[in-house]
């Protein structure tokens, strides 16, 4: 493995024998659902997989959590703050997993943080530096689904829009589904400015979760050569 810049210190990526596959993709997309159809199926294989994911480190995320329920945190400490949550999983949740041989599934990376960001007006040269301790992932996958898909879902998980996600922060719309279409649109076209630096493959999200299921287990089948 490799970082994406200089990394972190004392930690020689050569011994990080593991795997990093990670899943991206807006809140709707179904992600969680891979994640765990994915964990199933290469445990049921033989192979130890461990979880990871936006907002999960034990040092920051039930702050940050607390924080973002008053819709008031400023655009550089909502930065810091999820930069923070990924700088202490990376160090005590991915990089030990990886050393000891498990497949780190994540539910979301860096980019996400990136995409945010940069819409929020944070500069990309930035964002790269605060993030060049991460490590390059053998795999990233993209769920590509359509704004009013992802809308439709999340309905079906619970009854309201998320702020955030819906970019009411960045007043592109007084009106929230007007504002999550946009914002929405605005990540897709984030995320398509990545793919190459990134190395993205992705993965139309528009179909059933089973038929997403096949296609991811047969390119992790690949990476892993099974």
């Amino acid at each position: 493995m490799k970082f994406y810049g200089k990394g972190i210190p004392n930690i020689n990526a050569d011994d990080l024998t593991g795997k990093l596959i990670v899943i991206e993709g807006a809140d709707g997309s179904g992600r969680s659902t891979q994640i765990r159809l994915l964990t199933d199926f290469l445990e049921g294989r033989g192979f130890g997989t461990v979880n990871v994911g936006l907002k999960r480190s034990n040092l920051v995320s039930a702050e940050l959590e607390q924080a973002m329920q008053g819709n008031v945190l400023s655009q550089v400490t909502l930065s810091l703050f999820y930069a923070t949550d990924f700088m202490d999983q990376l160090e005590n949740n991915i990089i030990p997993a990886l050393r000891a041989g498990f497949i780190v599934l994540a539910d979301r990376y860096i980019y996400t943080l990136m995409a945010r960001d940069i819409l929020r007006g944070s500069d990309p040269g930035w964002l790269q530096t605060i993030y060049s301790l991460a490590l390059v992932p053998d795999a990233v996958f993209y769920l590509n689904v359509s704004p009013s898909f992802l809308i439709e879902r999340t309905f079906q998980k619970k009854d309201s829009l998320d702020y955030w996600e819906s970019g009411m922060d960045v007043r592109m719309s007084r009106d929230i589904f007007d504002s999550f279409i946009k914002y929405q649109r605005r990540m897709k076209a984030e995320f398509q400015k990545m793919k190459e630096m990134y190395r993205f493959e992705v993965i139309n999200g528009n179909r059933s979760a089973k038929a997403i299921a096949m296609d991811l287990q047969k390119k992790v089948e690949l990476i892993l050569n099974i």
